[in-house]
Order: C-alpha cells, then sequence, then structure tokens
C-alpha cells in the first residue's frame, strides 16, 4: 500500500515550523513519561537478591520461576502449551516470510510490519522457553523417581518434603507438581519474554483495530487489492496472541504500557529520520507532517495507545476472573 511521495521531506522548512514541534512533542512527552515510569517500578532495589520473596510480595509482576512456560490451569501440561508456542511461531515466520518475498523490505517501513515480527520474535523465545521448562521439569521428575527407586529398594524412610525446615515450607528443588515458588527477578530472558508479551499485546490491539475499523473501510488509494498475506498480517498474529493468553501464566501490569509507548514512539523517530534523509513515501499518510490536520492525527495516535492496551488488560482480568471462579482448585495463578 505504497503512497505518493510527499514533496520536501528533506528540506528545512520541511521540520522547522511550529506543527512539527507540536507533534514532536505528542511523541516525545509520552515517551519521557514512559521512561519514568520503567524507572520507577523496574529499577532493582538492594535487597532484590537477599529477599526475592517479599520483592515479590511487593511487585506482583513479577514472574516466578516457572511461570514463563506453565499454563494457568494445573490440568493443562507445560507440553501442550510448547507445542502451541512453536506451532504458532512456525505460521507467524511463514507469513512473514512470504510477505517479505513477495513485497521486499519496503514492509518494513510499515508499523504493522513491526508488530508482526514483534510478535514472531516473541513465539520464538515463548517456544525456547517452554522447551526449557519442559526439559528442566523432566530431569527433575527423573531425579525424583530416580531417588525414590533407589529408598525403596535400600528400605530407607524418606522423609516429608517439608521436615527438617524452620518455616514448614516445600524446599527449592521439587519437580513441576510441587514446585517451589522462586521468583526469577534477575532472569533477563523471563523479564524480557513478559515484556514483549505486554508490549506486542498493546501494539496488536493498535495496528489490528485500526486497519479493519479505520483504513479498510476507507481505502481509496488506486490499484489496492486486498491478498491473503495482508489479511494474515492484521489478523493472524491477534488470533495467536490471544489463544497464548489463554493458556500462558503471565501478569499484565498497568505501568507496563510504557514499552508500548516507547515502541510505536521509536517508530515514528525512526519514520521521521528516513524521511528527513530521504524523500519517501509515507507509509501512513496520518504521519505526513505537511498534512492540514497533522498535531489533531498525532494525539489521537497517542490516545488510542489506551483503550488498545486497555482492552488487552480487560481480556487478561476478564480470564483471570473466570478461571479462578470457574478453576478454583487448578488455576495456578491466585497468589
Amino acid at each position: 500500500m505504497r503512497l505518493m511521495v510527499t514533496d520536501g521531506t528533506t528540506t528545512l522548512s520541511y521540520w522547522l515550523n511550529w506543527w512539527f514541534l507540536l507533534c514532536a512533542i505528542l511523541v516525545l512527552t509520552p515517551m519521557a513519561v514512559a521512561f519514568y515510569l520503567i524507572w520507577k517500578y523496574e529499577r532493582p532495589t538492594k535487597d532484590s537478591c537477599s529477599d526475592r520473596e517479599a520483592l515479590h510480595d511487593e511487585r506482583s509482576w513479577i514472574l516466578w520461576n516457572d511461570e514463563a512456560w506453565r499454563p494457568c490451569l494445573k490440568e493443562i501440561p507445560p507440553s501442550f502449551l510448547m507445542v502451541y508456542r512453536v506451532i504458532a511461531f512456525c505460521l507467524l515466520l511463514v507469513a512473514l516470510s512470504f510477505d517479505v518475498a513477495v513485497h521486499g523490505g519496503e514492509l518494513f517501513y510499515y508499523y504493522t510490519q513491526w508488530t508482526f515480527t514483534l510478535v514472531t520474535i516473541y513465539f520464538g523465545l515463548g517456544s525456547v522457553l517452554s522447551l526449557y521448562g519442559f526439559c528442566k521439569d523432566n530431569r527433575m521428575n527423573n531425579k525424583v523417581n530416580d531417588r525414590i527407586v533407589e529408598d525403596t529398594e535400600k528400605g530407607l524412610y524418606m522423609p516429608l518434603a517439608c521436615e527438617g525446615t524452620s518455616n514448614g515450607k516445600v524446599g527449592g528443588n521439587l519437580d513441576y507438581k510441587g514446585k517451589s515458588n522462586t521468583p526469577c527477578s534477575a532472569a533477563l530472558w523471563c523479564n524480557l519474554f513478559q515484556i514483549l508479551f505486554q508490549m506486542t499485546a498493546g501494539a496488536v490491539m493498535l495496528t489490528d483495530s485500526v486497519y479493519w475499523v479505520v483504513i479498510f473501510p476507507f481505502l481509496s488509494i488506486k490499484d489496492y487489492e486486498m491478498s491473503l498475506l495482508t489479511v494474515l498480517a492484521h489478523s493472524l498474529n491477534l488470533i495467536l496472541l490471544l489463544g497464548d493468553t489463554a493458556l500462558n501464566s503471565l501478569h499484565f501490569p498497568w505501568f507496563r504500557i510504557s514499552y508500548f509507548i516507547l515502541w510505536t514512539g521509536i517508530y515514528v523517530i525512526f519514520e521521521w529520520t528516513i524521511h528527513a534523509c530521504l524523500p519517501l513515501w509515507w507509509p501512513y499518510p496520518f504521519l505526513d507532517l505537511s498534512a492540514r490536520y497533522a498535531p489533531i492525527w498525532y494525539l489521537l495516535a497517542a490516545v488510542l495507545h489506551v483503550p488498545c492496551y486497555s482492552i488487552f488488560a480487560l481480556v487478561v482480568r476478564l480470564k483471570e476472573y473466570a478461571l479462578s471462579r470457574w478453576y478454583s482448585q487448578s488455576y495456578w495463578c491466585q497468589r
């Protein structure tokens, strides 16, 4: 969907004016607030290593060490979520590869393609973490089973898991069914995975809703043809992400809308930089700074981040509420 090239994007007069200043304020101010929220809630604390359980009570969004790959219900095996993520990653990677092969690298001028790539990375990392968790649980279960067989053959007494501990809590080296709750706040990949989930959720809602509700009904571009790849680019990512949301144990804290805002802000700055250097077409007409109401379009785009993130947050809350009521005995996330 290539638009006409805007004249003069490489000239100083295109950028040195009051409407670009307003647009820059509308982009950079939310980014500054986002950086502050990340600093406030994500900065490490002095006792983060010495008292991780207390840290998790204070910061409920921190992942325990198996929540990156553990399904939300005990009846669902981790292998099921692993297989789902692998299939989702393969589907997204194939769709992305075909799209790039057909339309070329110019696709990455679009925010949609940035988001689609981000969702693909999310499922790729999720597949790796799920595979790691699956192998880890198998190793731990095998060790426990071998110990049971060995002690049974020797006729030795096996104490309870919590016997010999001062606080009665289960030890930290148990298998999946009795795993201790040790947060992995220091685990870079676990935190990155959860951040990717929250960032992609908002971005996918923004791209798909804007395309189907705003852009598609009013398409007036000459020779524009709806293709299967276009439909997949604006639907497959959301469908697969909703499926993963229904299965996973990830949290959805409000302050992490900051990463979503930064993601969009980086994209806009990228577009500005490219157009300041090269006379290119704008991928979205509302990004064109020479448009009559450019600041209003930028303001609307900024405001849209809140409902897009809120809708997905509502989906997660409804899922948690429903599972906690219908499957109260097997729902993992009640803590």
